[in-house]
């Protein structure tokens, strides 16, 4: 990487690169390592491991053209954060039981939130500190409740969260009147949307992963319809809706019969 960023003999489009360029890449790799993961490929995840290690090597050597830290620093950071946080297995800690471990690992988290504060300027940490505003909005709103949930901003029943997307699904309806505000609706579907995330945390389901496998199972679908139409010499705009609804009912049914023979 030292190489592609030599400013004399390197290569010119990793030299004009710079930390929030390179950010939108770091993201994408992430989820391509989720991704998989999700399909089980491991020939696939090796190699995504190491596109995603390639942006943390990127980063790094930014920062340390501009002197400001290099990779042994980040790795060394992190080594030092897993020991901190580990006192049961580095140190003298006694946490016995997944429980003790997340007591532990959350006053850790706390105390280290609390130093960001100070060293941010920040007079009162918050519970919501170091939910990035990068994440996906989806992730970042169950992180959030999960968060505010810690210190008992929470509803103690998951039948009251029920309520509330009822709630916010009858104000969402409310708002599409005739002349309907598109910055309304955006905002009432943001509520149930955030919801939604709550309810997520409350069942104890990643939103994130649930609506993952929601697209796959519509891709799949869709591309049934599709092969099939195929086979009739059609493509889905050549088709009635009725057509292709009756080819999505084929392709639940084809999925059901295949998961009980599995099973």
């Amino acid at each position: 990487m030292a190489r592609l960023r030599d400013p004399k003999t390197g290569c010119p489009w990793d030299i004009e690169q710079n930390f929030s360029t390179i950010s939108p890449y770091t993201i994408e790799e992430a989820y391509e390592v989720a991704d998989a993961i999700a399909h089980n490929d491991m020939v696939e995840l090796r190699e995504e491991l190491g596109d995603l290690l390639l942006q943390v090597v990127f980063h790094a050597q930014m920062a340390e053209e501009l002197n400001l830290f290099t990779f042994n620093d980040v790795a060394q950071g992190i080594t030092d954060k897993m020991i901190a946080r580990h006192p049961h297995v580095f140190g003298t800690g006694d946490a016995k039981t997944p429980e003790n471990i997340n007591q532990t690992w959350e006053k850790l988290k706390a105390a280290e939130r609390a130093r960001k504060a100070d060293r941010k300027g920040k007079n009162i940490p918050s519970a919501l500190d170091g939910v990035a505003s990068a994440l996906p909005a989806l992730m970042r709103a169950e992180k959030l409740t999960k968060r505010a949930a810690r210190v008992g901003f929470d509803w103690p029943d998951i039948e009251q969260v029920f309520d509330k997307l009822a709630e916010e699904i009858s104000e969402l309806r409310a708002e599409m009147t005739e002349n309907p505000v598109q910055d309304r609706l955006e905002d009432e579907l943001g509520d149930m949307l955030f919801v939604m995330a709550n309810l997520a945390r409350k069942m104890k389901i990643d939103p994130e992963v649930a609506l993952r496998r929601a697209n796959h199972k519509f891709t799949r679908r869709f591309q049934f319809i599709e092969q099939e139409l195929a086979q009739m010499g059609k493509t889905p705009d050549q088709s009635s809706l009725d057509e292709m609804d009756d080819l999505w009912n084929a392709a639940k049914i084809a999925e059901r019969k295949k998961a009980a023979s599995e099973n």
